[in-house]
């Protein structure tokens, strides 16, 4: 006979199994039942419902929490889609009336460029008489071809400045996007202009807009302006001169060398080519300012006199 010692305990039996059934029940009678029924007695006498039959304060206070959050959640949740839609109402709006607003303004600058046309037609015959008035008429007309009040038509330089391609590898989340620094900026424009002009341009616009004696160029937000005017990317300058006198002027001026290397630097798009006809636009008439001599007493001395 086979000599054989203890059998071994089965998996989750023996010594383990009884610290586990023994934590287990410390786990689920954590109060003595001794205290228990004294606590059940106290309260007995003091005239409480069973403790089993009394709704707990604290879980109370967890549901009416619970539910003053969702009632909070979903009225806050009604206002922000009640704002959104009225942000994007009022937006709507607002680009209605822009869009209305522009095209009055562009009916009406089509009627003031009319009745210019029909002045002119009617000054010219009246001047055209005499031969001082014909002196009169080339004199003005020299005058309005430097004011830019003309539209001016003939052979000269294009220039093309345009933002850089956007970058396929750009992150804007993790803070490697566009700073800008690819984009055209209102001194890049004025860069070019100054160097067409100091080259002997007659007349200059960019993307239709005349440049007169008294037009800014400027950066407001993330856009070009041009006399007060949005320009938008690609710009396209277009001066009117002798073309081959306008390009080797041009190339030799030291800024459009240095805009070049910035260009290059940054991936801006600086590109020149040679036209046999360019049209440049009359430019927008002028509000003319004038000073005239103070015949009146200044304020202090009047003052002064009247305390006196």
């Amino acid at each position: 006979m086979t000599a054989t010692g203890p059998a071994a305990p089965p998996r989750g039996g023996g010594v383990r199994s009884m610290g586990a059934s023994l934590l287990d029940q410390v786990l689920a009678e954590t109060l003595d039942p001794a205290y228990a029924r004294a606590a059940e007695e106290k309260a007995r006498a003091a005239g409480d419902p069973p403790a089993a039959g009394r709704r707990r304060p604290g879980a109370l206070a967890v549901a009416l929490t619970m539910a003053l959050a969702g009632l909070l959640f979903a009225v806050t949740y009604a206002q922000a889609a009640s704002g959104e839609a009225g942000r994007e109402a009022v937006r709507g709006a607002l680009v209605e009336d822009i869009g209305a607003q522009s095209a009055t303004t562009d009916d009406l600058s089509a009627e003031l460029e009319d009745l210019r046309g029909q002045v002119a037609e009617a000054r010219d015959g009246a001047l055209a008489a005499s031969a001082v008035g014909q002196r009169a008429i080339e004199d003005l007309e020299a005058a309005e071809l430097a004011a830019g009040l003309d539209t001016v038509t003939g052979p000269g330089l294009l220039v093309t400045l345009a933002d850089a391609e956007p970058d396929a590898d750009a992150d804007p989340v993790g803070g490697t996007g566009d700073d800008g620094s690819g984009d055209v900026r209102d001194g890049d424009l004025q860069l070019v202009v100054n160097a067409l002009w100091a080259a002997g341009a007659e007349a200059v616009s960019i993307n239709d807009q005349r440049l007169g004696p008294t037009t800014a160029i400027r950066f407001a937000g993330e856009a070009v302006l041009v006399d007060f005017r949005p320009v938008t990317n690609p710009y396209l300058i277009s001066a009117i001169g002798d073309p081959d006198e306008l390009r080797s002027r041009f190339l030799a001026s030291p800024e459009v060398n240095a805009l070049a290397v910035i260009s290059e630097s940054y991936g801006l798009r600086f590109e020149f080519a040679q036209e046999d006809e360019l049209s440049v636009p009359a430019g927008g008439v002028p509000e003319l300012r004038s000073a005239v001599p103070f015949t009146g007493q200044p304020a202090e001395a009047a003052a002064g006199g009247a305390g006196d």
